[in-house]
């Protein structure tokens, strides 16, 4: 399974891939997707085509997005939501599934206590991919949530043949 972490943002969007067998995680690429300035439609646009391009060429499949947290400014976390949006388009227009998690949960699951830092969820990232060279902060976020994301399919797998096996 391919798995690639989205770490949804207007300026910078980091993207990570990674390749999952088993337990073994194994670090494919990852980066960050820098919008152009000018108004909100053409930096969106920056945006899809950069991140279909990322999709296009690693072929991820399965996906997930880490989930909005609401700001105090209204207007920054709009913003936020359409490139969520936009975010979450990209691998749908594949075909591919598509996860969503909380910030908290993707940091719960890579470093084992949801409100760790970013230096934390990037030593952790580290950890579990060892020799990656993260691109950024939202690489390394992106990777944590592909990391999740990893787990939890995992989980749902263990869980499906465990049902399949007490119906037999």
């Amino acid at each position: 399974m391919r798995v690639m972490g989205i770490d949804p943002g207007l300026r910078n969007m980091g993207w990570g891939i990674i390749d999952v067998a088993g337990s073994k995680l194994t670090h494919v690429a990852n980066g960050i997707c820098h919008s152009k300035t000018g108004d909100l439609a053409s930096r969106l646009l920056s945006l899809h085509t950069q991140l279909t391009d990322v999709l296009t060429t690693y072929q991820p499949t399965t996906a997930a997005v880490e989930q909005t947290f609401v700001n105090k400014d209204a207007v920054a976390t709009l913003k936020l939501g359409q490139a969520r949006g936009m975010a979450l388009l990209v691998p749908a227009q594949a075909g591919i599934s598509i996860g969503e998690y909380a910030p908290n949960a993707v940091k719960k699951t890579v470093v084992g206590v949801g409100h760790a830092d970013k230096k934390q969820v990037d030593h952790m990232v580290r950890l579990q991919l060892p020799g990656v060279e993260i691109a950024g902060a939202d690489a390394a976020d992106a990777l944590a949530i592909a990391i999740c994301h990893a787990h939890n399919m995992q989980s749902a797998g263990q869980m499906e043949r465990a049902i399949r096996k007490a119906t037999a």
